[in-house]
């Protein structure tokens, strides 16, 4: 069996990973904070549900059981009644039984969408020296190259062309110094990947500095 062949028989695997994991869990903090008494009480298949939506591996019955603090039946059960809802609903996953526990995936139907969110996500995976750099121009943008390279201390001409063809960052302009050099600023494709609403949602500098040991 090829690699492109495992990769296609399990791409509808991947429903979840850490980075949706954390936009979760930051999304319902947020709908907690917003709607209050509007979220309805968690029943015993609602947390089920949660609880595999948000695992990246096969949760045994006996596991969920214990996280969910029910029986085993009573899991099985829910996972019975919501696969029954979202076949009535004709929703894109299902819960499978997979390596002995279960997992929710999404149907094999869809994988050539998600094949192209794999390669999206793949294209905007970056090297520590390329996050650097683009730190810098997130922060410091408008900025000119030679600003980068004076704070990073070397040349970035060759990052700053990878991260514009990952589409990353972008020419905002030109400065109005000698020779008039290119300023560069991030894309909406940076937000995007970092999950921001706009640049204001930056991290301040203060809450990037490791607490004094």
């Amino acid at each position: 069996m090829t690699e492109e062949h495992v990769e296609e028989t399990n791409i509808e695997h991947r429903m979840s990973n850490g980075e949706c994991r954390t936009e979760i869990l930051r999304c319902a903090q947020n709908d907690k904070e917003g709607s209050g008494s509007n979220i309805k009480q968690p029943t015993i298949e609602s947390v089920v549900e949660a609880v595999l939506f948000a695992s990246d591996e096969s949760l045994t019955a006996e596991r969920l059981a214990n996280i969910v603090e029910t029986s085993v039946k009573q899991v099985r059960q829910s996972i019975q009644d919501l696969n029954g809802k979202y076949q009535a609903n004709n929703n894109a996953f299902r819960i499978e039984q997979i390596a002995g526990g279960y997992q929710m995936l999404t149907l094999s139907p869809y994988n050539h969408w998600l094949k192209k969110l794999l390669r999206v996500r793949s294209d905007s995976k970056l090297s520590p020296a390329a996050l650097e750099t683009l730190a810098i121009v997130a922060y410091k943008q408008p900025v000119i190259r030679a600003d980068v390279e004076a704070i990073r201390g070397v040349a970035v001409g060759e990052l700053i062309r990878s991260l514009m063809d990952k589409g990353m960052v972008k020419i905002v302009g030109r400065a109005e110094v000698l020779g008039r050099p290119m300023l560069y600023g991030t894309t909406k494709k940076f937000l995007e990947v970092f999950s921001l609403n706009s640049l204001k949602d930056l991290p301040k500098i203060e809450e990037l500095k490791r607490p004094p040991s």
